[in-house]
């Protein structure tokens, strides 16, 4: 029995894997359905001399008296304040989708001078802004600043980033942002990434789910689908978004790091014959079809198949040869091997590509 699980377990894994599909809702959003950023500008007091130079930073200064003048405390003119505890910062923020007047969001405050740290302060009331200008929540509270320091004797040590914090749920929305959701008979599908193909799968999987026309794609980045009005809508959505799609494959790609060296490739990245002299290295790739007879019981077709080899000579004699299809992958092996540098790989990457051998975009990070 143990033998017959062992065979089993085996030719499970000989088989070929079936490519996996996506949601909708990985491969798209709703147009309309949207994050706003949110910026303001504060004051965060309580702070243990860690705060602005307040001769090097006059903006806080005068931040200090606008707001102390406010509050109904008015300095004489000729004030000259000496502050140690105060930090001029920016408040930034997400407003989701869908937030409603009360709910609370996270914040994030830099500071803006030159505060040694925010350790321990606390934010003043800061009205946060969209881009149109409009007040759309308030911001106050205490700050997490998630590094830590210390310095004594012109010594000094310090982790992490102390002149940023966070305050958990430290604004409080006070302006909803309306969507069209709800709005006209039909939805906006926006692909993540523009393809054709796989806005045409979409559209063909939300047809086969709803009916035909239910959706229709215009062009490749957005898929128009078809919605009922009112409540219905939002269960229509849901069952939309878990449609699953078999995305369509990416367009052949090359990422080389030239500062490690690292080259990441697709599966859709192929090689033509070439050969690449760089420096000491020599790199020769050769394709040969033949042609394979299947057997007369077998009930194949006959089919080309491409023998390739790639050879690899350094000035020291030694070769590298690689009996397989035409990869890209092999080499980039092949070089590593024999001590390329990532400079090398650079260099012969882009021969080939400016030799037409290489179908694949390449980007360089």
């Amino acid at each position: 029995m143990k033998i017959l699980q062992k065979i089993l377990l085996m030719l499970a894994l000989l088989l070929p894997l079936g490519v996996s599909a996506e949601r909708i809702k990985d491969l798209a959003s709703i147009q309309g359905v949207r994050d706003n950023q949110l910026i303001g500008y504060g004051l965060v007091v309580g702070l243990d001399g860690s705060g602005d130079q307040t001769t090097q930073t006059p903006f806080t200064v005068q931040s200090v008296i606008s707001m102390l003048s406010n509050m109904g405390v008015n300095l004489p003119p000729t004030t000259t304040l000496q502050l140690k505890n105060v930090a001029a910062v920016t408040v930034t923020a997400t407003l989701p989708p869908f937030a409603r007047l009360g709910q609370t969001i996270d914040v994030t405050v830099s500071s803006v001078g030159n505060a040694k740290s925010l350790r321990g302060g606390t934010l003043v009331m800061a009205p946060l802004k969209g881009a149109d200008g409009q007040v759309y929540a308030m911001a106050q509270g205490s700050l997490l600043v998630g590094g830590a320091g210390a310095s004594s004797g012109g010594s000094k040590t310090q982790v992490n980033h102390l002149s940023v914090g966070i305050i958990s749920g430290g604004a409080t929305v006070e302006r909803a942002v309306p969507t069209a959701l709800g709005q006209g008979d039909s939805i906006m599908l926006n692909l993540n990434k523009m393809d054709f193909t796989t806005a045409s799968r979409i559209a063909e999987a939300i047809n086969q789910k709803f009916g035909a026309d239910s959706a229709v794609p215009l062009d490749g980045r957005t898929v128009q689908v078809s919605a009922p009005s009112g409540n219905a809508r939002v269960a229509f959505v849901s069952q939309m978004e878990n449609v699953e799609v078999e995305p369509a494959a990416g367009a052949a790609k090359v990422i080389i790091n030239a500062r490690t060296g690292s080259v990441v490739m697709n599966q859709t990245v192929t090689l033509d014959d070439c050969a690449v002299s760089h420096g000491s290295l020599t790199v020769v790739i050769k394709t040969e079809n033949t042609v394979s007879q299947p057997g007369m019981l077998s009930g194949g077709e006959t089919e080309k198949v491409a023998n390739s080899n790639i050879d690899i000579k350094a000035s020291d004699g030694k070769i590298l040869t690689l009996k397989r299809g035409v990869s890209l992958g092999d080499v980039v092996k092949s070089l590593n091997a024999i001590g390329a540098t990532p400079q090398d790989l650079l260099v012969i990457l882009q021969a080939m590509k400016s030799a037409g051998a290489l179908h694949a975009d390449l980007e360089i990070i």
